[in-house]
């Protein structure tokens, strides 16, 4: 059962984290708080020396928990923090955050909720629905001038660059229920203006098919999925995970209904789908 806790108990603690949210949504405080710990502290005794350790240890830890969407959504946008429920986007944030808060040497649920923030809302300030980076290219930029992590397609062999309009949100307002207020659609909209004719980077799924281009891949990288679909950048991320050498998808499946190490090689999966058109690769910072 949900319960939310407040931040006001932590009154005193504000001056020292960037959380800002007048609550915390947890899907399971005391389980939540206590496995965030334990996971910050394997991690750290494990005293890894790259960043990309630490992401493919952590992703690790989540391998068989189920796969539940929508558990950010709600009539008030909080900070959401359940490890015990997982999508494609929620696996990677928890991941990402736990290894940035883990290379600080912290085992503390309140950085790890601080990190979560600065990874999930522009500008690191969680400010209503339409201050989460739902598009990944806006998620990407906007973390990338903040230090969190960079974008590392164009470090790949075999990468290019393709342009397109994202105003997938906005085109089905229906879908979306916070939508439904003017002031998030138009927020939406204002977001999507600086989208349009957007240029990105990508390695297209034939590309994969090059064993060069898979050998720069490496075990712990963050990867989007890029998709055909009018109006969206990305359709699905997920985690290298490398399996004999050869590259795989680390995700939190709607297939499976949980996280897995795909079974497939990733050149594979992309080629089994018609509407994905191919990946881009993202790093945390050294």
């Amino acid at each position: 059962m949900k319960k939310l806790f407040a931040i006001l108990f932590f009154i005193p603690f504000i001056s020292c984290y960037a959380v800002t949210t007048d609550m915390v949504n947890f899907h399971n405080e005391s389980s939540d708080t206590c496995k965030i710990s334990e996971i910050l502290h394997k991690t750290i005794d494990a005293n890894f020396t790259t960043p990309n350790e630490r992401v493919g240890f952590i992703a690790r830890q989540f391998l068989g928990l189920p796969y539940v969407a929508h558990t950010l959504e709600g009539d008030i946008e909080m900070l959401t923090i359940n490890v015990d429920e997982l999508d494609c986007t929620t696996f990677v944030e928890t991941v990402i955050a736990m290894a940035i808060t883990a290379e600080e040497g912290s085992t503390s649920w309140r950085d790890y909720a601080k990190n979560l923030e600065s990874i999930r809302y522009r500008n690191g300030k969680l400010n209503g629905y339409s201050s989460r980076l739902h598009y990944i290219s806006d998620w990407i930029i906007n973390n990338s001038a903040r230090g969190n992590f960079y974008e590392a397609t164009t470090d790949i062999c075999g990468s290019s660059f393709i342009t397109k309009t994202i105003n997938f949100m906005s085109t089905h307002r229906s879908s979306y229920n916070s939508l439904k207020n003017d002031i998030e659609f138009n927020n939406i909209k204002e977001i999507e203006s600086n989208y349009i004719n957007h240029k990105y980077p990508i390695i297209k799924k034939a590309s994969l098919l090059n064993k060069s281009t898979r050998k720069d891949l490496k075990d712990g990288d963050i990867v989007a999925l890029t998709t055909k679909t009018n109006g969206l950048d990305v359709s699905h991320m997920g985690l290298i995970a490398i399996v004999d050498g050869v590259p795989h998808l680390m995700h939190a499946s709607m297939k499976a209904m949980k996280v897995i190490i795909d079974p497939l090689p990733l050149h594979k999966y992309l080629s089994n789908s018609k509407s994905l058109t191919g990946i881009r690769i993202i790093r945390l910072n050294k």
